[in-house]
């Protein structure tokens, strides 16, 4: 595999700036450093329309953004769900993303400000991400959404986060998912894996996300080590048979590189459609980084493609 040259100028550019790994810099540090990449992103893409809003959850709030096509609803809805590690994000540092694949896939995106570590451990995450999808569905006339075509959607930490929702939805006799959009997902959160999963170490340092920084997010993120064997931490440990078909995209220099193309495998395995999306010369992040890396942009067209189909076989 060959590095993508944008992608290798942006790290290049970033080394030379003397940026830190994550698991170097402090909590706040890493929550600055995420607004960084809005000036990444690109243009923002005109939509329809935004909403904001304030929602009840457990023991709590989140705000949620839903990003509204132009022209009549009621519109498919994809849950999003941001990355960061668990530990950084929010609905500013991903709005233009938001907003490119509501574009991409002709549909709602409802962003979701899920909770984070380490002030809010594990699992309230996945937790409010579960409450926001219920909200959204139940709430779906009123904000001129479709509850029947629905999906779940995300990156890095936010993939994982999609993944477990739609777990908790089948599981919970939920919302009815129809698809899963996991963006370099975060599917085995377990110690010790190198030796299954060897872009842990291959891709470990040099490609912006480190395996040193997700050791420190985990650490942030879980209450116990023993919180990584749960299928809602590591949802490659868990029942796979049942969920919604998927695409799931991957990045050749990602140290997730491995247990994303695993999970995509083992979702084939337990009898789920599966498009695999591999990425050969990208990085983890690179859909983050439209205004810097254009194979971005090819990405999101063929996400937003798969997801009108799946949209599509629910009308």
């Amino acid at each position: 595999m060959t590095l993508d040259p944008q992608a290798k100028a942006l790290l290049d550019g970033l080394a030379a700036q003397g940026m830190k790994g994550f698991e170097e810099m402090s909590v706040e540090e890493a929550r600055q450093t995420g607004y960084a990449f809005i000036g990444l992103e690109g243009e923002a893409e005109p939509v329809g329309h935004c909403i904001n809003k304030v929602i009840a959850v457990a023991d709590g709030e989140i705000p949620v953004r839903i990003h509204l096509p132009a022209g009549a609803g009621p519109h498919p809805i994809i849950m999003y769900f941001h990355g960061g590690g668990f530990v950084f994000g929010d609905l500013e540092v991903v709005d233009k993303v938001a907003r490119s694949l509501s574009n991409a896939a002709h549909a709602a995106v409802v962003s979701v400000g899920y909770r984070l570590a380490p002030e809010h451990r594990f699992p309230v995450a996945p937790e409010d991400c579960y409450a926001a999808t219920r909200w959204a569905v139940d709430n779906a006339p009123a904000l001129g959404l479709d509850a029947a075509r629905i999906a779940v959607s995300g990156d890095s930490a936010g993939g994982n986060l999609a993944t477990v929702v739609a777990m908790m939805a089948r599981d919970r006799q939920g919302p009815k998912i129809a698809y899963q959009l996991l963006i370099y997902p975060v599917t085995d959160a377990r110690p010790d894996t190198t030796g299954k999963y060897p872009s842990r170490v291959t891709n470990g340092s040099g490609y912006l996300l480190t395996s040193a920084a997700m050791d420190w997010f985990f650490s942030l993120y879980f209450v116990t080590p023993d919180d990584a064997e749960h299928p809602h931490a590591s949802p490659i440990r868990g029942v796979l048979s049942g969920l919604p078909p998927a695409t799931v995209i991957t990045a050749g220099f990602d140290p997730l590189h491995d247990e994303g193309r695993a999970y995509a495998d083992a979702l084939r395995d337990a009898g789920v459609a599966v498009k695999h999306l591999p990425n050969p010369g990208m990085i983890h992040g690179f859909m983050w980084l439209l205004g810097a890396i254009g194979h971005a942009r090819g990405v999101f067209d063929d996400a937003g493609r798969h997801l009108r189909d799946a949209f599509a076989q629910q009308q």
